[in-house]
């Protein structure tokens, strides 16, 4: 094909993955008026988002598979009418089951148009120029993702109405359709088709249960549960047994031949974690903007176009340049560590980041994720031959998809445990119950219609958490600068087919047959068998100087693979060998026990490395009244010496509280609860000691008024009210507020005086208990001296 000719069906491809793009997001910011439209439920909320999800991801290996075996242009175009026909029933949906299958359908079409793009790009494009078409699939990508949620809310806005957020997208399907029949123009391989139909069926049903737990998991039923425990054995029982089919037919869904080479290995890896950290870090953007920061769905996106237009750039520039020096590790390399210090900043934002400089941090993510997401595809489609082309590229956009659909899940209990504990301590401090609104998991997201001092707690617990949430995105993205960094550099290739050397014809025989493309295999080197003593190192294990026995100690490879294992004996020794010299990870754990880990240089010498642990204690024990009851929701918080917070937790309904991996030394754990005086004690924990400490806490009192003038019935501003206890001393002094208000809180009970002046002075005697309508109400009047006691008093002394 001709550059003209590549454009004009480029166009056609890059139409139908916009529409693909766009119809997972356009329906964001429309879901809340579908779910009132057609009496839906939270439940039903969740699965019309993930729906599509799993549709789309679990049959991204088939459509791969079946483009190695049939003509890619038709299953292109087949790909368009099951989306556009999905979209299509979508937009005269009349209930949200139906919604939700129609949008099932979608996600078939969808994987086909994800995985199917790449692999056409393949079949018209050789390597080296690869590059700049992928680029632009990237900046399309951009585009989508943003116009997506502002096209919906303007939709939903409008008099169209939300049933055109599915329908807007059909007229884009079927223009793309008619451009690709006219201008696709791809040969069709001939050769024996057997489709494994076993294996994509185990594939599809393991996956889908995968993904199922993990979207449902932590919502409708708990994380650990029998029910979660059903799924995850039921998933990979299936994917076993995937793995034995698709390595014993003669055309496997994914073959796992492919794995053989560590550049794919690594791509797989590489956009496995970029997937989870990109997605997952990104998709509650929307969610902080909204909540932490007050502002509209669409301000909410205008707010992310940082990302996308570093998104943008970086994908068009880093296309046009690889292109041109048919390399692509440099930008890998670059982009994952461009990715992880975007997302370590971001990590740390909260609800009062200045927005400028979260915008930079945006810009970042976007530049990096830029760099990474074609050339990851690029370079595993560099090691694959024609013959491979669709199930190898299929395969790396499921496990993007894969570690996406899992990061924003797993992601998002990460950000509902963060948000309640920041609640459940704002709420303590505040003296404010933590249920209800107040409840992170499962309280009202109608925000603005919370009290105003809720309001606040609320969105500064969402902008807080959402740091956490980038933390680990940016964990998960170390994995992915890992894996491009062991990435083996080679250059793009030129020919569209892996090609090798014609042998020469023997004189004697029948000419030979024409060469056959052939995967390209990477050989693993030879161990060190030559004579020569394998690396090796030995030391002790010691805990408080003396040796320790059973010490698991592992030594693993700079990717992560298990080199040696072994255990300490009865003095605390061990010893362990790797297979060539070079840099290993020693990592050392028991139980009770801090683990360690180090880098250690291993050459022809033996080498010796002596290792000291130290214990891992544990403090628990119960929060309960002094009657024996246990005191639920109580915050329990352990500080070292400079009053820097270690941890903290909630108790449970049982008042049981736990601290664990508690290194040897002296804290201080405070105990607060609504209702309670607050306690703190010094304690002290020795090496591996496990100690148990009960907490009481005692009712607090309060008591509150107004007071007001005797004769007009006004509130007096400014009024002071003192409080003295039973033996004259002043406990606390306030003035009354602009609505003549007083109160004093967080009281031991028992006598109490009230004395309150402002006109002439008036004084009462009560008795404060557990109960919070302690009250006491005052008129002052002009006569000096003369003790007055409102006849309102809703408890008399």
């Amino acid at each position: 094909m001709s550059h003209r000719q590549i454009m004009q069906a480029f166009t056609g491809l890059l139409l139908a993955l916009l529409v693909a793009i766009l119809s997972s997001t356009i329906v964001s910011n429309a879901l809340p008026t579908i779910l009132a439209d057609l009496n839906g439920t939270q439940s039903e909320y969740t699965w019309v988002v993930t729906a599509m999800l799993l549709t789309s991801t679990a049959t991204t290996p088939i459509w791969g598979k079946l483009s190695d075996l049939f003509s890619k242009k038709v299953l292109y175009q087949l790909a368009i009418v099951i989306f556009t026909v999905g979209s299509a029933l979508g937009g005269i949906a009349q209930s949200m089951p139906e919604l939700i299958g129609y949008r099932a359908l979608q996600g078939i079409g969808m994987g086909g148009l994800q995985a199917l793009i790449q692999a056409v790009i393949g079949a018209m494009i050789a390597p080296r120029d690869r590059g700049k078409y992928s680029g632009y699939i990237g900046a399309t990508f951009a585009v989508a993702t943003v116009s997506g949620p502002l096209l919906g809310g303007i939709i939903v806005d409008s008099p169209l109405g939300w049933r055109w957020c599915f329908w807007v997208c059909v007229p884009i399907a079927v223009i793309a359709f008619f451009v690709l029949g006219k201008t696709l123009h791809l040969p069709v391989v001939k050769r024996d088709v057997k489709i494994d139909w076993l294996g994509a069926t185990l594939i599809v049903g393991g996956v889908a249960l995968l993904l199922v737990w993990i979207s449902l998991a932590g919502k409708d039923f708990a994380w650990l549960s029998w029910t979660s425990v059903w799924f995850v054995v039921g998933a990979v029982v299936a994917l076993a047994l995937a793995l034995v089919v698709e390595s014993r037919v003669a055309e496997p869904v994914v073959p796992l031949r492919l794995f053989r080479n560590r550049t794919f290995s690594l791509t797989v890896v590489g956009t496995l974690a970029v997937g989870t950290a990109m997605f997952g870090g990104a998709v509650f953007l929307a969610q902080y903007y909204q909540i932490a920061r007050g502002y509209s769905p669409t301000h909410a996106g205008l707010m992310t176009l940082p990302m996308v237009i570093g998104l943008f750039l970086s994908s068009t520039i880093a296309g046009q340049v690889v292109s041109r020096i048919g390399r692509t590790k440099p930008f890998l390399v670059g982009g994952a560590i461009v990715l992880l210090v975007a997302l370590g900043l971001l990590s740390t934002i909260d609800h009062t980041t200045n927005l400028a400089l979260m915008g930079a941090y945006l810009a970042l993510m976007g530049i990096g994720t830029g760099c990474l997401m074609q050339n990851l595809v690029l370079a595993a489609q560099n090691t694959l031959g024609m013959r491979d082309i669709g199930s190898g590229t299929a395969t790396v956009t499921f496990f993007r998809t894969l570690g996406g659909s899992a990061g924003v899940s797993a992601l998002g209990a990460v950000l509902a445990t963060a948000v309640a504990d920041h609640i459940a301590s704002a709420a303590a401090e505040r003296g404010l119950p933590t249920t209800g609104a107040l409840n992170g998991g499962g309280g009202t997201m109608n925000v603005d219609a919370l009290p105003g001092p809720i309001q606040e707690i609320v969105r500064a617990a969402y902008g807080d958490a959402t740091g956490t949430i980038f933390f680990y995105s940016a964990v998960i993205a170390v994995v992915t600068l890992v894996a491009v960094l062991f990435i083996k550099e080679t250059p793009l290739r030129t020919t569209l087919d892996i090609e090798t050397p014609e042998p020469a014809p023997d004189s004697d025989t029948a000419p030979a047959e024409a060469p056959r493309p052939v995967q390209a295999v990477q050989v693993p080197a030879p161990a060190a068998s030559n004579g020569h003593a394998r690396p090796a190192m030995h030391g002790v294990v010691t805990v408080g100087g003396e040796p320790v026995a059973g010490v698991a100690l592992t030594l693993t490879d700079p990717v992560g693979s298990q080199v040696d294992l072994t255990r300490t004996g009865a003095d605390g020794d061990y010893r362990l060998t790797a297979p060539t010299p070079g840099r290993y990870v020693l990592i050392a754990a028991a139980e009770h026990l801090q683990p360690a880990a180090h880098t250690v240089e291993l050459g022809t010498a033996p080498v010796r490395r002596d290792l000291v642990l130290t214990g891992a204690g544990q403090v628990s024990g119960r929060v309960r009244t002094p009657a024996g009851r246990p005191v639920g929701g109580a915050t329990v918080v352990l500080t070292d010496p400079r009053g820097d917070v270690l941890c903290s937790s909630l108790t449970g309904g049982d008042g049981w509280y736990q601290f664990a991996d508690v290194i040897g030394g002296t804290y201080t754990l405070a105990v607060t609860a609504q209702g309670y005086r607050p306690q703190a004690a010094p304690l002290t924990v020795l090496d591996g000691e496990r100690l148990t400490r009960d907490v009481e806490l005692r009712a607090a009192g309060q008591v509150s008024g107004t007071v007001r003038s005797e004769l007009s019935g006004q509130a007096i501003p400014e009024a002071r009210v003192v409080l003295l206890d039973t033996d004259g001393n002043v406990v606390g002094v306030t003035l009354t507020d602009d609505h003549g208000s007083y109160r004093f809180s967080d009281l031991d009970l028992g006598e109490y005086t009230v004395i309150a002046s402002g006109y002439g002075p008036a004084t009462a005697t009560l008795h404060i208990t557990g109960d919070d309508r302690n009250e006491q109400d005052f008129d002052l009047g002009y006569a000096t001296g003369v003790d007055r006691q409102d006849s309102h008093d809703s408890r008399r002394p």
